[in-house]
């Protein structure tokens, strides 16, 4: 079995297999450290031996122990160790054998990874951790940390999480919303790293966009009524289904207008839409909905001279009023110069950089200087580029800056 195959066995299971032990010792932590070396036993071991009848099985025995032994070389934690062999916990069960812990925990996990008490950086390398199933030196390389520094970051969230006295189980009605709410943010930034890279070489993490719409996925499953969790998956599709025309075969950014839409999705782009049209019908509109939407309207414009800018305008417009996100209010100036002409675009941002929104970001230096690209200023547009890319952490966005400088012209960014 090779790799990919050994990853697809795996993954689903690391959240079942935590909430397993979690429940059986009440303690996050260890069983989450204790399922992470049973995966390395199992990445060693499987290959050789092929995979057990009951991979679930097989990884909770192993676990288990393991986490009975780290149990044993810590003398703090003798005492733990006494209490639960006195609850006459069950034994874990063998490797081949019927599980009867059939409970899977993977919203639980995925819930209590996402705690609100948490910091956006800490909850999605815990999520990434102990529902992704990835290990400390993939999340770091991922981020572009030192495994040491990613290593503390998660122990420190454990700890939290240990502090905090959250029980194990899914929140209450009242606690509920809030809780969605942070693991709905948690994945939508995973998703976001992985299909536009905020630092290093790279543009995109394949890795980590497919995670998040793994994990996307599941909480559809289990909470198939929700429109803003469908809004979000839909999200993911529309726009990862791009992903294969982004880069040029040198790895050069290719601008939205100008991919072959031939190499787009189409399955993925069908699905999102699909979700998402059945979410706005529900009448709860939400600001995942309303991306979804507007990813809708890009993917099925058959070229860009298609694309139905008024109607992506009005949503930018519903946005903005809902989220008040700066980065909502430069999309929709860049809508509103595609629909009404640059200069009203322009006037946008001069409204936005007044505030003293996002002037530190590149994004908005890029898109004025696409405005004034479309608006005939090269002079201004070079300027604007070339500051762009002096702010950008992407090595592959600021070579794509750069080149813009040197040649601008006229183009629709993604």
């Amino acid at each position: 079995m090779d790799d990919a195959r050994f990853d697809d066995l795996l993954r689903p299971l690391v959240p079942q297999v935590v909430g397993v032990l979690t429940r059986r010792s009440g303690d996050f932590a260890a069983a989450e450290d204790a399922v992470q070396e049973a995966l390395l036993d199992a990445l060693g071991q499987w290959p050789r031996d092929g995979v057990p009848g009951n991979p679930r099985g097989w990884l909770i025995q192993v676990a288990y122990r393991r986490m009975i032994e780290q149990i044993r070389r810590d003398e703090a934690r003798r005492l733990r160790e006494e209490r639960v062999s006195a609850e006459d916990r069950p034994a874990a069960p063998a490797a081949d054998e019927p599980d009867p812990a059939d409970r899977d925990d993977t919203l639980i996990m995925l819930f209590l990874s996402c705690h609100p008490a948490l910091t956006p950086a800490s909850a999605i390398a815990l999520t990434l951790r102990s529902v992704g199933g990835l290990t400390t030196a993939e999340i770091a390389r991922a981020f572009l940390v030192p495994e040491p520094t990613m290593a503390q970051r998660i122990s420190r969230a454990k700890q939290r999480i240990k502090t905090s006295g959250v029980p194990f189980g899914m929140p209450g009605p009242g606690e509920r919303a809030e809780r969605l709410a942070s693991v709905l943010h948690v994945l939508y930034l995973i998703f976001n790293e992985g299909y536009v890279v905020s630092a290093g070489p790279a543009l995109h993490r394949v890795e980590l966009a497919r995670e998040a719409i793994r994990l996307a996925r599941v909480l559809r499953a289990e909470l198939p009524g929700d429109p803003e969790v469908a809004g979000l998956l839909a999200l993911m599709l529309l726009t990862d289904a791009r992903r294969p025309a982004r880069t040029a075969r040198d790895g050069t950014p290719v601008p939205l207008d100008e991919q072959d839409r031939g190499l787009w999705d189409s399955a993925a782009i069908a699905e999102g839409v699909a979700l998402v049209t059945g979410a706005l019908a529900r009448g709860a509109v939400g600001p995942y909905q309303l991306q979804a939407a507007i990813a809708a309207l890009h993917d099925e414009a058959p070229v860009a001279e298609a694309t139905d800018w008024p109607q992506i305008l009005a949503l930018y417009g519903l946005l903005e009023r809902m989220s008040g996100n700066p980065v909502v209010s430069l999309n929709r100036a860049v809508a509103a110069a595609m629909v009404h002409g640059p200069a009203t675009g322009l006037d946008m941002l001069k409204a936005l950089e007044a505030e003293g929104r996002l002037v530190g970001n590149h994004r908005f230096h890029a898109a004025r200087a696409h405005l004034l690209e479309m608006a005939g200023d090269r002079q201004a547009a070079v300027a604007g580029y070339r500051e762009a890319a002096s702010r950008t952490t992407s090595v592959r966005e600021h070579e794509y800056l750069i080149m813009r400088a040197a040649r601008p012209a006229r183009r629709t960014p993604e």
